[in-house]
């Protein structure tokens, strides 16, 4: 029987959509993704959640519950882990739970238990058992897994090429149409650019994908960043070796995937030479961003040539505006702080 499965676009949707889209498509089924992040949409899961959750886990509840009465399933896996010895964040592990209790009028939850720690062979059996939600042949369900994995490594090579996660997407054929890069205030642009000179800056950019990808809940950063002559550099565009190696660096291994992410790939932008400038987004309520920022400050500091570095932690009271006034301070100081 085919079903129509609603994907929430939020949290790690950015990372693990084309996988999960090419599985259940491989098996017959169709995948819809709920709609931009907006104000009514965080508003909406604002009002289902307790004050304590950080707002992309709001976020994520509001495009559930936009969702809502739109799909047979909604998928919310229940994510430990993603890698050996490395777990992600408690609120995503416990998320399935929270919207069975927080959203009303959803179907059916398809909630699939991803715990790569030890081994795969526990994961293998997940995707099986998912599957067979949808079919009982067992060959078709290993094809499309095997589908779904090469998907997922033509999408990381895109995402190291330089493209946003939409953007891949769109590329494979996996996405109607991509985000727009040009939604920020232009008017603000050309006074800048006077100021910054010909030659553009380069930014280290830091932060969770539902975060710098999402232009409602990140401000629309990578946008503004190009409007100002900047280039950018995402955390995603380094090689994996290159992240792990410079997270090495901690005095003990940060546990946490996107945390160590996160270290490793600040580590490197702060390194001279690197970039101009290594900016950090991060949601109000997050202790492991925290955490990170706090080391990434005292790497700055320890620097030959001091690396500028900022962190911009936004919640569902952060203006535009002020986020606006924030980069034009940062990119002046990194103007005047590269060499030459």
């Amino acid at each position: 029987m085919k079903e129509t499965i609603g994907f929430p676009r939020a949290l790690l949707f950015y990372y693990y959509y084309p996988a999960w889209k090419t599985f259940f498509e491989s098996l017959g089924q169709t995948c819809q993704v709920s709609g931009k992040t907006t104000k009514a949409m965080i508003d909406s899961g604002i009002k289902v959640t307790v004050d304590e959750a950080c707002l992309p886990v709001k976020a994520f509840h509001g495009h559930v519950q936009s969702l809502s009465g739109e799909c047979d399933r909604v998928f919310v896996p229940r994510l430990v882990s993603v890698e050996k010895k490395a777990y992600i964040c408690p609120k995503l592990m416990g998320l399935p739970d929270m919207v069975r209790h927080n959203c009303t009028g959803i179907r059916q939850i398809l909630d699939p238990c991803i715990d790569m720690s030890r081994n795969r062979k526990a994961f293998a059996k997940e995707v099986y058992t998912t599957g067979r939600l949808f079919t009982r042949n067992p060959l078709k369900i290993s094809a499309a897994r095997q589908k779904a994995e090469y998907t997922y490594e033509m999408f990381t090579r895109l995402l190291q090429a330089g493209l946003a996660p939409i953007e891949a997407m769109t590329k494979m054929n996996l996405h109607d149409a991509p985000d727009s890069w040009n939604s920020g205030t232009s008017h603000n642009a050309p006074a800048f650019e006077k100021a910054v000179g010909a030659r553009p800056l380069v930014i280290g950019l830091l932060g969770h994908p539902y975060i710098i990808y999402d232009s409602f809940l990140g401000m629309n950063v990578l946008d503004r960043l190009k409007l100002m002559r900047a280039n950018v550099v995402t955390m995603d565009m380094l090689p994996p070796t290159m992240i792990e190696r410079e997270a090495a660096k901690s005095r003990k291994r940060v546990f946490w995937t996107m945390g160590r992410k996160l270290l490793g790939a600040g580590y490197y932008f702060l390194r001279p030479g690197t970039v101009d400038g290594c900016l950090q987004m991060s949601a109000f309520a997050c202790g492991p961003d925290s955490f990170i920022s706090e080391l990434l400050q005292q790497e700055s500091a320890r620097s030959q040539r001091k690396v500028p570095f900022m962190t911009i932690i936004v919640d569902e009271h952060t203006g535009e505006a002020g986020v606006h006034t924030r980069l034009e301070a940062f990119l002046d100081i990194a103007e005047r702080s590269r060499p030459g």
